[in-house]
Order: structure tokens, then sequence, then C-alpha cells
């Protein structure tokens, strides 16, 4: 009888692991947004890029719905959330969609007046 020499090891099992570990980073960078709840036609702009960070505040507005980082709140909320920011400083990003009517938007800034909150960045759309 003739004996066989052994092949190696079985790569079928890291091969598994490797797909399972590639679908799953896939997966999840995919579905990781920055904090955004609306889905927004933003107006364009030739201003410069801001950076933005995890300490600032979002706030995103569109015709029938308002979020602030990343939950859609009423107008009440909003408020109750801008009372809780203790830092004046801190910056607080506007995302406003470009057919949202001004009355929306003043009701927006006068709270952040109220509140003392001036660090104001408003998003558009590089053109």
């Amino acid at each position: 009888m003739k004996r066989r020499e052994p092949l190696g090891a079985d790569l079928t099992p890291i091969i598994d692991v490797v797909f399972i570990l590639l679908i799953f980073f896939i997966v999840t960078s995919v579905f990781k947004k920055d904090e955004l709840a609306l889905i927004l036609d933003l107006p364009n702009s030739q201003a410069k890029e801001l950076k933005v960070n995890k300490e600032q505040v979002f706030i995103e507005l569109s015709q029938e719905k308002l979020a602030i980082k990343g939950i859609e709140v009423s107008f009440i909320s909003l408020e109750d959330n801008l009372k809780e920011v203790k830092d004046k400083a801190k910056p607080i990003v506007v995302r406003i969609d470009k057919n949202v009517k001004y009355e929306r938007v003043v009701k927006v800034l006068d709270l952040l007046q109220k509140y003392d909150l001036t660090n104001l960045a408003l998003i558009t759309q590089e053109e």
C-alpha cells in the first residue's frame, strides 16, 4: 500500500473567517452616519469647508421635521435640548433644507439666540 503525504493545513476555515470579517466591516461602515436623521437637499455655496467633530451640536431642519443630534424632535424638545447646553461656545452646526420656509428657520435661530448659543455654522453643499 502506498503512503500518502500530508497536504498541509486546511485553509477553508481561515478563508471563511476572512470573508465574515470583510462582510462585517463593509456592513458597519455603510450604515454609520454622522448623527444625521433627515435627508436634506442643501443649498449650494462656495464657502470654505468646516471641520466637524463630535463635540458639536447638530440641528437638522426640513419642511416637516426637525432633528437634533440625529434624533427627530419637536420645537419644544429642541428648546429643552438647547437649555442643557452648558458650554455657550460649543459649535452649533445647522443643516437646513433649501426648500424650508423662512419662518421655520427663524424659529430655530430665535431658540439659539434665546440660550445665547452664537457659535453657529450653516452647512451647504459645495458647488
